[in-house]
């Protein structure tokens, strides 16, 4: 154990000696500090105390919903009204929404294979991740001038504006907002080119680790309440606390790093005058090919069916759909089976669109490679697709126990929605995949000075 600790040490201190890289990890702390401002600034004309007040209510009263996870992926910046109030979020989609044309449109994936025509895609996905921000931002200001109907219960005014001056408002706070989101991309560009590890993912890492404070707090208060106040929970149930979190950070680890090894045998070939010699090499296919991804689409659907059905109940005054959006309302039963039944649909619907098997085959009929056992084209192809299948569906079963754990522990055991969030979901699997990748980047520049790593196992061979 203490030699671990020393190891970890050490190493840290052997980061600080490299100068390209203790510069690195020195500019992304910089500017992770300036993310962190970004959420903390409130949008001008907003009074952003009201509805943190509120939020902290019902967080005390473990009522929370869906706006609650999308909070945290903003850092607490939607309960403060801030300028950062829509997070990276609207890149994120326009970046996903770019990959599925890619693998839809023959032309938009054609220009992807170019050179160069990669840069034109990311510009693309800029441009419409500008149009998602003005439709958001324009949504989001008309909820923050109703916000009884975006928040249940919340009764104020959060608008400090004129109501004769409302489109002003609505014209500002769009701006802003999407200014923010903007500046939030450029800052995780900036990550990726000059500091270290993926930058975007580290905005939204930051935005999570940041209400881990609020979170120990939370918990800390289930067991020591405060004098006159009996604790509802024991030593018992803190055991359970760290086992669980401890046994599924350990399987969201393992699950992120495990992959099916394809060997892959290549024969002599000629070019030319030049001969290359035949070799073995093995084809790794993830386990969990989809990453977060399923688990984001599932839950940004069913952010508004429970919503949409109420409007309708007091619209045309029937008690049925009142009845339907009860039976989907976030944490119910039946919004577990439908979120686990969507995040099947849409993990295989991930890996029909972007693992292409028939090209794969191709490629390794064309470099001389073939699957041992296997004939090249057509049979290599099938092969593939089955056994991604079935592997995708061992990863659908990972992600959709994953995404239910927090709300077992939120509705079932009693367990503050915000310490919840961090016993699985999209908070852990992010967090998780974004620390490990950060790790391998430092472990490379580690590697090429010939110093130790953080990493102990799936180190480079012969090292």
């Amino acid at each position: 154990m203490f030699d671990r600790i020393n190891s970890v040490f050490s190493t840290t201190l052997n980061c600080l000696k490299i100068p390209e890289l203790k510069s690195r990890i020195l500019f992304t702390v910089l500017v992770l500090f300036v993310v962190r401002l970004i959420s903390l600034i409130p949008v001008p004309g907003l009074d952003g105390s009201l509805l943190s007040e509120f939020l902290a209510e019902a967080a005390e009263k473990n009522d929370n919903s869906l706006l609650g996870m999308y909070s945290l992926f903003t850092g607490g910046a939607l309960e403060r009204c801030g300028i950062g109030s829509l997070g990276i979020m609207p890149y994120i989609s326009a970046t996903i929404i770019i990959q599925l044309l890619t693998a839809v449109l023959p032309g938009l994936g054609k220009l992807a294979r170019e050179e160069g025509g990669r840069s034109k895609v990311v510009q693309i996905g800029r441009y419409l991740t500008v149009v998602l921000c003005l439709g958001q931002g324009f949504f989001m200001s008309l909820g923050w001038e109703k916000p009884e109907a975006l928040f249940p219960g919340f009764s104020g005014n959060l608008v400090l504006f004129d109501p004769g001056w409302i489109w002003a408002y609505r014209i500002q706070t769009v701006l802003v907002l999407t200014t923010g989101t903007l500046l939030l991309m450029w800052l995780g560009e900036q990550i990726t080119e000059r500091g270290i590890g993926n930058g975007i993912s580290l905005v939204i890492t930051i935005g999570i680790l940041a209400r881990l404070p609020q979170a120990l707090q939370e918990v800390l208060g289930m067991f020591f309440p405060g004098e006159g106040i009996d604790a509802q929970f024991g030593a018992l149930t803190a055991v359970a606390m760290i086992g669980i979190f401890l046994i599924v950070t350990a399987v969201v680890i393992a699950v992120t790093q495990a992959q099916r090894k394809i060997p892959v045998q290549y024969a002599q070939r000629a070019v030319g005058r030049k001969v290359y010699a035949g070799g073995s090499s093995f084809m790794p296919l993830r386990v969990n090919y989809a990453g977060v991804m399923p688990i984001i689409f599932a839950q940004a659907i069913l952010m508004f069916p429970d919503k949409i059905l109420t409007l309708m109940a007091r619209t045309l005054e029937v008690s049925l759909f009142d009845e339907m959006a009860a039976m989907i309302q976030y944490g119910s039963v039946g919004y577990m089976i439908f979120e686990g039944l969507m995040i099947l649909f849409f993990s295989y619907f991930w890996v029909a669109t972007q693992f292409n098997e028939i090209q794969i085959a191709d490629d390794l009929k064309k470099y001389g490679g073939y699957i041992p056992g296997v004939r090249p084209g057509n049979a290599t192809s099938e092969f593939l697709h089955r056994t991604m299948s079935r592997i995708t569906f061992a990863g659908a079963m990972f992600l959709t126990a994953i995404a239910i754990i927090p709300l077992i522990i939120n509705r079932g055991l009693n367990i503050p929605f915000g310490a919840a969030t961090f016993f699985g979901g999209t908070s852990l699997l992010i967090t998780v995949g974004v620390v490990l990748d950060t790790m391998r980047q430092v472990e490379s520049h580690l590697l090429t000075r010939h110093y130790d790593g953080f990493l102990k196992k799936g180190r480079i061979k012969g090292r």
